[in-house]
């Protein structure tokens, strides 16, 4: 099972400013997740949360029950230390997605500290970020 977290407001996707993050669904993201990994030969458990702490709390779970971790950390990218720690302490590959390019975007987007601990970045290619994330762990899963 890999393990994907989608962070906050991702859940407002279809509705939240559909010129920078498109008009699908975070549904929508789920079932083609889904449909990728099953065709990858691996299974997805998706989960979306507004709040910092449960997103750490899903990211120590990922360590001990997932072969991997694709995380979309939205704002929290850029200062959560305590998602940055948690995903340094696994023993799993990770990466890290957005939906937008967030180098083109407003200057405090332009670095994520979570970059720094995992094996990728994919952004700025909406859906396909985050089914390039897929495919790229499956990759490094061998």
């Amino acid at each position: 099972m890999i393990t994907v977290i989608h962070g906050p407001n991702l859940n407002m996707l279809g509705k939240r400013e559909p010129d920078i993050y498109g008009t699908q669904t975070l549904d929508d993201i789920n079932q083609a997740l889904t449909q990728r990994a099953e065709s990858l030969g691996h299974t997805v458990d998706c989960f979306q949360s507004n709040a910092e702490g449960e997103i750490v709390d899903k990211i120590q779970a990922a360590g001990e029950a997932s072969k991997a971790l694709l995380i979309n950390p939205g704002a929290l990218s850029h200062y959560s230390i305590a998602i940055r720690d948690a995903i340094a302490n696994l023993d799993i590959p990770v990466v890290e997605v957005h939906l937008s390019n967030i180098h083109q975007r407003e200057a405090f987007r332009h670095h994520s500290v979570i970059s720094e601990v995992v094996e990728g970045v994919i952004c700025g290619l909406g859906q396909d970020s985050y089914l390039l994330g897929l495919d790229a762990l499956t990759r490094l899963l061998g």
